[in-house]
């Protein structure tokens, strides 16, 4: 069944309130219905006035808190809901957490209107998508190590920095770094 233009109501959840009112203007000229939420504050009663059909939930929000926690909440409320996970802090261990929590997609900022709207339309799998040769480096090994303690603790930074044996400045100084590939 092909859904109308009106039928689609998207929310999103994303703390970066400039990228957000981007993304809702841009999806509004896409024939969207669009509400935004800075975090999960207020959710509960959104989902029941506007019930979404697609969301765009940001993996990292405001003090700490993880998206993952709004994918569970939408996915729980509405299976059905196409969840698109977007985050400046891709790794793997995140994004299966993502999927497994009812994600469609997992989307590395920088992302457009146009590669969620992709996203939205690929309901399964690539079986086509390339597999690189490229071997793990040691910084993608650490990279995806302290994600992994980042996703565990609810993207708490001195209890991944406890869990990793770090000092949390040492772990805040890693994270602003930029992924080596």
């Amino acid at each position: 069944m092909m859904m109308s233009k009106t039928d689609r109501r998207l929310l999103i959840v994303e703390d970066d309130a400039a990228f957000a009112r981007t993304l809702v203007r841009s999806f509004e000229r896409r024939g969207y219905q669009v509400r935004h939420l800075a975090g999960e504050d207020g959710m509960p009663a959104l989902l029941e006035e506007f019930a979404p059909t697609h969301a765009v939930v940001d993996l990292k929000l405001a003090a700490g808190a993880s998206g993952l926690s709004s994918v569970k909440h939408l996915h729980a409320f509405d299976p059905e809901m196409v969840i698109i996970v977007l985050t400046g802090y891709a790794s793997i261990a995140t994004a299966v957490e993502a999927i497994k929590l009812g994600a469609r997609h997992y989307l590395a900022k920088p992302s457009n209107t146009d590669d969620i709207e992709a996203a939205f339309q690929r309901a399964t799998g690539d079986t086509d998508v390339e597999l690189t040769e490229r071997t793990t480096s040691i910084k993608t090994l650490e990279w995806e190590h302290i994600h992994e303690a980042l996703a565990a603790s609810d993207f708490n930074i001195s209890e991944a920095a406890r869990r990793l044996g770090l000092h949390r400045r040492t772990l805040a100084r890693k994270l602003e770094k930029r992924r080596v590939k």
